[in-house]
C-alpha cells in the first residue's frame, strides 16, 4: 500500500513495503517503466506539523536498448530514497524547494506513488550498454561488430581531413 492516512501518521510511523505495479495509472506512456514493478520499502513518519518524512529504498529492473548495438538489456535499479512532504501554504522556502513534495492541507491521505515514480525515473540509467566492451554496429552496413568484423571497407571521416593533411605534410 502506498497511500496513507495522515491523521494516523501524526501519532504513529508507518512501515512501507509495497510494489508500484507497471500497470498503475501513475506511469506515463513516455516513462521508462520497470519490467515487474518497483518494490518500495521504508518508513513514513510525521516530521512536525503538516510535514511528513519518508526514508527507504526502491528497487526494480528496467529494460532498455544498448546504446551501442541496440540489444535489449535488463538493468537492476535500486536507490535510497529520502523525501519530505509538506502541506502547501506553509514555509515559502518549501514551495520553491524541488526536493519537497507539496500536499494539500485539506487532504487526509498521502499518496506516495507520484513521488516514487519520480524517484524511479531519476534512478534509472539514461544510457545502458550490454557489456563494457560492446563494439556496437557498423556505421555503414549496420552489422553487429560484437559478432565479428563486417565486410565494409574502412571509411575516413571527412571532418578530420584538415588534420590528416597536416600530419601528411609533417612527414
Amino acid at each position: 500500500m502506498l497511500s496513507f492516512d495522515l491523521r494516523t501518521l501524526e501519532s504513529n510511523a508507518a512501515r512501507v513495503d509495497a510494489v508500484l505495479a507497471t500497470s498503475d495509472g501513475v506511469w506515463l506512456d513516455s516513462d521508462v517503466k520497470p519490467t515487474e514493478g518497483v518494490h518500495v520499502t521504508g518508513r513514513l513518519s510525521a516530521a512536525g506539523p503538516g510535514r511528513f518524512y519518508f526514508s527507504g529504498q526502491l528497487a526494480g529492473t528496467s529494460r532498455d536498448s544498448c546504446r551501442r548495438c541496440l540489444v535489449e538489456v535488463d538493468t537492476n535499479v535500486s536507490d535510497d530514497v529520502h523525501l519530505l512532504f509538506a502541506e502547501s501554504g506553509g514555509d515559502a522556502d518549501e514551495v520553491e524547494d524541488p526536493d519537497v513534495f507539496l500536499i494539500d492541507a485539506r487532504e487526509y491521505h498521502l499518496d506516495l506513488r507520484p513521488a516514487m515514480r519520480e524517484q524511479w525515473l531519476l534512478a534509472v540509467p539514461a544510457l545502458v550498454t550490454c557489456r563494457e566492451d560492446c563494439k556496437g554496429l557498423c556505421v555503414n552496413c549496420g552489422a553487429d561488430l560484437n559478432l565479428g568484423a563486417c565486410t565494409c571497407a574502412p571509411t575516413l571521416d571527412p571532418r578530420w581531413s584538415a588534420l590528416r593533411s597536416l600530419d601528411e605534410s609533417a612527414r
